[in-house]
């Protein structure tokens, strides 16, 4: 009996991902099986990737408890907004309260270059 042989193994050299079928009799058959079951490992392993970064940018957000707000709103009894971060103070609180924060982004890029106040 004359037998053939048609397996096929495919490895992505970036990766080293490998896929191999041997399933048909034909090697063209093979071939096109294995390329698909190459392609999805590779988009399994660009999803895993991206979940990665995702985790990573999860992990390093803040919990949400009492004490880790970044500003304070004073209104009573006397009238002051504190920014934890930066400890910038505004005792305008109307001016901020209507949407006035360049002073707290000013303070904050000026925190995040390492200048002083």
């Amino acid at each position: 009996m004359n037998t053939t042989d048609s397996a096929v193994r495919m490895t992505h050299l970036t990766t080293g991902l490998v896929a191999s079928c041997q399933n048909e009799r034909s090697q063209h058959k093979n071939r096109e099986r294995a390329m698909s079951m190459l392609r999805s490992k590779l988009y399994e392993y660009e999803l895993e990737k991206q979940r990665a970064v995702t985790n990573n940018i999860e992990d390093s957000k803040l919990d949400f408890d009492f004490g880790s707000q970044i500003r304070s709103y004073v209104l009573q009894p006397y009238r002051m907004i504190k920014d934890h971060r930066t400890k910038m103070e505004v005792g305008d609180v109307d001016k901020v309260l209507d949407g006035d924060l360049d002073p707290f982004m000013g303070a904050y890029l000026r925190m995040r270059r390492g200048e002083k106040n």
